[in-house]
């Protein structure tokens, strides 16, 4: 059996880690043995079949987690001591799972555990940036300003990806709509015209032909198709979590029209963001340039901000780094940075970046919602007429013939 444990040495460091053992008490003497002074001792279970299935139904939701970061950020605000603050998000927070890991937090920082420590035990809640600027800012003493940020920037994203959900609703439901009226005239109908079709020699449009050689293999195969695209959808979702399918995702979402740029910005804005608020709290440039790569979810433009860090740490200027990977960072980042490093005002130069390139993301975006509608209206208006000429001009040619 494995148990993780987190306890103090007799100096008072803190020490947290694995150990194997037969039960809990065979854990227990070993660590004893090293002269440890335990703080908690937890059996680490291997998981189930189906606790993964489980997991998609005790997800936090966005929605929570903003809930939770703004009044967690109001409490420390208002000078409440952590413990209080912890205990008062108990009583008020709904999601359960949630719920679980706030008292679980609130009971390992009460065994000696610091806020980011105890965050760190729920990363498929908090996210690695999360949990690395709380770290940053139990350092620097501004947890309060931090709580503050990270609110502000989750309901920031949040009201993006709503904005975009919302626009996206009308269109999924008419498509969907289209994709079953579709269904139901190349599965009965066109299936039931194919033989008068045949007997009057009519000849088809290709359109017409492909609708009903579709129609007659889903009529026999349908199980084996089905079959067949839930096992491709979950290699491909399954490749896509590999490091190289990240890449590649990665490579894909930059370079793809009009959303490449979106995505870049998107970056950009998050990581001048973040490294703003790092560094504002005291944090050595090249250590707050590899916490603010974890802001972003795409692999490749993590990689290019760890070398970014590397490079600055082995001593080269930030802006120079920065042009040097052009492509990826647009000359005004790397102008403002100069500007910074110059005048000693590096925070707000990076502030004033994430802001404009907050509002062209918003731009964009705005754009984007609204020509979606108009967009799928025409191409459902086009999908929807060869539909039905598929039917009606066999059906005319049929007439003539008599």
């Amino acid at each position: 059996m494995k148990f993780k444990y987190n306890s103090r040495t007799k100096k008072g460091e803190l020490q947290v880690g694995y150990v194997e053992a037969v039960n809990r008490d065979m854990a227990l003497n070993v660590l004893q043995g090293h002269d440890l002074y335990i703080l908690s001792l937890d059996e680490v279970k291997i998981p189930k079949f189906y606790s993964s299935i489980l997991k998609v139904f005790q997800r936090v939701k966005r929605v929570d987690l903003v809930v939770f970061t703004r009044q967690f950020s109001a409490m420390l605000e208002a000078d409440l001591p952590l413990n209080d603050a912890l205990k008062g998000l108990y009583l008020q927070t709904r999601n359960s799972t949630l719920k679980e890991a706030v008292f679980e937090m609130w009971s390992d920082i009460d065994a000696g555990l610091s806020l980011s420590q105890a965050l760190e035990k729920h990363g498929n809640i908090f996210s690695e940036f999360y949990i690395n600027l709380v770290r940053s800012a139990e350092v620097t003493g501004r947890i309060d300003e931090v709580m503050s940020f990270l609110a502000d920037y989750l309901e920031k994203e949040l009201a993006l990806i709503a904005k975009v959900r919302n626009a996206m609703i009308y269109p999924i439901f008419i498509l969907s709509l289209f994709l079953v009226v579709a269904g139901l005239l190349v599965s009965i109908v066109f299936p039931q015209l194919q033989p008068i079709f045949a007997e009057s020699n009519v000849q088809l449009p290709l359109f017409t032909s492909i609708l009903l050689g579709t129609g007659n293999f889903l009529a026999q195969w349908w199980l084996a198709v089905v079959i067949g695209a839930v096992l491709l959808a979950a290699i491909l979702l399954d490749y896509l979590r590999s490091k190289e399918g990240k890449i590649i995702y990665g490579q894909l979402s930059i370079n793809a029209p009009v959303f490449g740029n979106l995505f870049k910005k998107v970056y950009v804005s998050r990581f001048a963001e973040g490294l703003s608020v790092l560094i504002k709290g005291g944090i050595p440039v090249a250590q707050a340039i590899e916490i603010s790569g974890h802001t972003i979810d795409n692999v490749l433009y993590r990689d290019l901000i760890h070398d970014l860090a590397e490079r600055v740490r082995s001593g080269e200027q930030f802006s120079e780094a920065l042009i040097a990977n052009e492509k990826y960072f647009p000359p005004l980042i790397s102008q403002m940075v100069a500007v910074g490093e110059k005048t000693g005002k590096l925070d707000e130069m990076l502030t004033r970046t994430a802001k404009f390139y907050t509002r062209e993301v918003n731009d964009i975006v705005a754009n984007l919602v609204e020509l979606i509608q108009p967009t799928m209206m025409v191409i459902m208006g086009v999908l929807v007429g060869l539909l039905f000429a598929s039917i009606l001009l066999p059906i005319y040619s049929l007439i003539q013939s008599f």
